[in-house]
């Protein structure tokens, strides 16, 4: 039997990038949930996806939704990842933010954004897998990542001589 705190200090020594996955639902209500899972599935057609943890009170409204914006995080934007990560009734309660060609909210300064429509959803374990067809997406041209590694949020240094 693998012991489940040993099972997360050992994947916790991979570094994830820091998602805030959002959306706006039929009643103009806005959502949006942290993930470190997230990840590129394929280039055609392009899709995205991530795990929400099955007791996830956000992604049921998310999912409602049917459709996300990933918004990637910044390593200046810990507190925004700290936002979202709280239990709040509005995690966008005074925080400025845009708008995506879809509709879903996006959140200033993120270092990239992908627009998406839930292709699929698939029970995994103790999360599911979310499939997202990716309709638009940018990128800033600066900025490092949010990291999460260790159990602990990082940035990116260069390294020497590179």
């Amino acid at each position: 039997m693998i012991d489940p705190r040993h099972f997360r200090n050992v994947l916790g020594t991979w570094p994830t990038g820091v998602c805030v996955i959002t959306a706006i639902d039929a009643d103009g209500q806005r959502h949006g949930l942290v993930v470190g899972s997230f990840t590129s599935i394929s280039l055609d057609p392009p899709l995205v996806g991530f795990f929400p943890d099955k007791r996830s009170s956000t992604w049921p409204k998310i999912a409602e939704a049917g459709r996300f914006c990933v918004n990637v995080l910044g390593a200046d934007q810990l507190n925004l990842c700290n936002r979202f990560a709280a239990r709040s009734d509005d995690k966008f309660a005074d925080l400025a933010h845009g708008v995506s060609p879809s509709g879903q909210p996006l959140l200033d300064n993120a270092i990239a954004w992908m627009d998406c429509t839930v292709e699929r959803v698939e029970d995994i374990g103790d999360h599911l897998l979310v499939v997202g067809a990716v309709e638009a997406l940018d990128r800033r041209e600066d900025g490092s990542p949010l990291l999460f590694f260790r159990g602990k949020y990082h940035d990116v240094a260069d390294l020497p001589g590179v």
